[in-house]
């Protein structure tokens, strides 16, 4: 078979030819493993490696085989992508990509899963999926390991720079240079028909210096393009002696070389544009970003992207990333790096930087305000803003959200991780995420991203000593411990956070100290253990009667006496839930005094004082009927009938039965209100 192009694309890039590959990895899907041979099929997923250097077109070729393998209907439940590496070279925590691999799958998972957690979720998720996972810049073996599912319904398409010893059974493709009619096909796109058939021996040889590799030949017909008076022979003379002026000396692979052939033809602005794109979190390119590096309009950023594209310094994102979207090619992002730190002063990259998470800030506050009513304060505000800057609707600024999350947490993790000189716009970006996330999630939808921002205001709290801030970071992550049942490690936080309120400028009575007080309370009381957890109230109640907090010394005497009923303490349980009535009382919560007459009426029964129940029982229930509160009256005509009957009173007892079925409501039992949490 001849080499062909598998599909053109716009631009410079796209593939051409590796049809040899693509038919290997085909084959290699179903072909029998070692294991299957020795009749011992493993329960896990064919893993196929597309094996190359930068540059090769290693994820271009794992894209289409993906693509094509989605085409045939075999996966039915999609491709999902991760990338293993982050731009600069650091590799991806496996907890951070389980984590991206669940939300696409729509499959929830608990804040603060540690990793093990996480790819246990993420392997069940999968067992009963037919789906292709394509895990891009796999930097180790052990990554992969972790996130292979244990079915064979599914695929891994792993994408490396070379061999991952240490995963069983994997499929290599190793890439190299393309043929020669491919590499040429590649350049035509670029130099035109006329330049290559006037000079065939130089664009031979130019293919040679560029080593057949995708990204070197197409960052020359790039060059080309760009100088459609230059000839095949200049490029080759200018490629194979490149200024020493560039910043790049030492620098003699291919890529490289065609890059530097490329950069050196760029006017300043543009060539600083491109420099400072590798501080685009997560990789992720867009106009927004790229007007806020360059300090540029949005139309001179569209421009230079499209311009990068031809060229082949940027590529487009892959299918399902945000429109208009771009990355940089993974074998420019060192040289890139390389550019920045030696063509630009420290002043003014930090500068780009906090002109990009202004912007950031901006846009995640316009993606809060367009949930807020219309007139609002938030909308008001909204309407001031550059059209840019807006969203037609909340379900516009939901999609944006979505889909710019990966980048949005990359900058909140990179600006509180830069030492320091970032740290308010850091606050300010985390702030404005946190509230964007909630507006559009809920509390229990954003909890897996509030837990990891938080973490992230933590760090930057203890490193500029700001105890208040650290306690409120560390009261929210245990109460999101707390409800993803990590108890022991909720105790924890909240012991912390008392320490940090303590050393507050509010002091050991400060309400970040009340608060902390009364979640360590409440673990114990999730932990079962009452005795505790009545104490902790008790020092919780005592700071808030201190500061007059009425609600709070509400809630706290009926916690306290939720406590002391689980030990059977009748007698202290009483007088907790007589001032929890009295509290609510004075607070005028008829209902809170409802509840908690009710929860004394229990108590009293169990404490075999059955008349003073009955007492506390009827008043209860002309609050409730009086409130209109059907349900609540309903069971305690159901708690009324039984205390009559234990004290002899059939008759009365046969009235609150008569009268709860007359009501239309079925009771659900046991009383519950606020102050009720035994």
């Amino acid at each position: 078979m001849t080499e062909a192009a598998v599909h053109e694309s716009p631009g410079l890039g796209g593939l051409l030819g590796r049809q040899g590959e693509l038919a290997r990895l085909r084959a290699d899907i179903d072909g029998a493993g070692l294991a299957t041979l020795a009749g011992r099929p493993a329960p896990r997923s064919r893993v196929l490696l597309v094996a190359g250097p930068p540059g090769s077109g290693r994820t271009a070729l794992a894209e289409e085989f993906a693509q094509e393998q989605l085409a045939t209907g075999r996966y039915p439940d999609g491709l999902l992508r991760a990338r293993l590496t982050d731009p600069g070279g650091e590799p991806v925590p496996v907890e951070r990509a389980a984590r991206e691999l669940l939300t696409a799958l729509d499959v929830p998972a608990p804040a603060g899963a540690d990793e093990e957690e996480l790819t246990d979720i993420l392997r069940g998720a999968l067992v009963k999926r037919r789906a292709l996972l394509l895990l891009d810049d796999v930097s180790a073996a052990g990554q992969l390991a972790e996130l292979i599912p244990d079915t064979r319904d599914c695929l891994v398409l792993a994408v490396s720079r070379g061999p991952l010893t240490g995963v069983p059974d994997v499929r290599p493709c190793t890439l190299g240079g393309l043929k020669r009619t491919a590499a040429l096909a590649l350049l035509r796109r670029g130099a035109g028909e006329i330049r290559i058939t006037v000079d065939p021996t130089a664009a031979d040889r130019l293919i040679e210096v560029c080593g057949g590799l995708p990204a070197a030949v197409v960052l020359t017909a790039g060059w080309l393009a760009m100088r459609p008076e230059a000839t095949i022979a200049e490029a080759l003379a200018r490629i194979t002696r490149p200024t020493d002026e560039d910043g790049l000396a030492g620098h003699e692979d291919p890529v490289a070389l065609a890059f530097r052939l490329v950069y050196a033809a760029l006017p300043p602005a543009a060539a600083r544009t491109l420099r400072l794109l590798t501080l685009a979190p997560a990789g992720a390119l867009d106009a927004h970003t790229v007007a806020a590096l360059a300090g540029c309009s949005l139309g001179a950023a569209r421009g230079a992207l499209e311009n990068f594209a031809l060229l082949g310094l940027v590529r487009a994102a892959p299918p399902g990333s945000e429109r208009g979207e771009y990355r940089l090619p993974g074998a420019l992002d060192p040289l890139l790096r390389v550019l920045l730190r030696t063509g630009e002063r420290p002043a003014e990259v930090l500068l780009a930087r906090a002109r990009m998470l202004e912007r950031a800030v901006r846009r995640l506050r316009a993606a809060q305000a367009v949930t807020e009513p219309l007139g609002s304060p938030a909308r008001q505000w909204l309407a001031g803003l550059p059209a840019a800057l807006r969203f037609e609707d909340p379900a516009d600024a939901a999609r944006w959200l979505s889909a710019g999350l990966p980048a949005l947490s990359a900058a909140a993790r990179t600006a509180v991780e830069d030492g320091g000189d970032l740290d308010t716009l850091a606050r300010r970006l985390v702030g404005a995420l946190t509230g964007a996330l909630l507006a559009h999630r809920g509390r229990e939808g954003a909890a897996p991203e509030l837990y990891r921002l938080h973490e992230l205001v933590l760090g930057v709290a203890t490193r500029r000593g700001m105890a208040g801030e650290r306690a409120a970071a560390l009261l929210v992550l245990g109460d999101l411990d707390l409800a993803a049942g990590r108890s022991a490690q909720a105790l924890e936080r909240y012991r912390a956070a008392l320490d940090a309120a303590r050393a507050d400028r509010a002091g050991p009575d400060g309400p970040l100290a009340a608060r902390a007080v009364e979640s360590v309370g409440d673990t114990y009381a999730e932990l079962a253990d009452w005795q505790r957890a009545a104490d902790w109230y008790g020092r919780a109640l005592a700071s808030r009667q201190a500061r007059g907090d009425g609600a709070a010394v509400a809630r706290l005497h009926g916690r306290i006496g939720a406590a002391l009923t689980r030990t059977r303490h009748w007698g202290e349980a009483l007088r907790a839930w007589r001032a929890a009535a009295a509290a609510h009382r004075r607070e005028g919560d008829r209902r809170g005094q409802a509840v908690a007459l009710a929860e004394l009426a229990t108590v009293q029964e169990y404490a075999g004082r059955p008349q003073e129940a009955l007492r506390s029982g009827e008043e209860a229930l002309r609050l409730a009927s009086a409130l209109g509160d059907r349900e609540l009256a309903a069971q305690l005509r159901v708690l009324l009938a039984r205390i009559a009957e234990r004290m002899g009173r059939m008759a009365q007892a046969a009235g609150y039965r008569s009268a709860q079925a007359g009501s239309g409501v079925e009771s659900s039992g046991k009383p519950q209100g606020r102050t009720c949490e035994t």
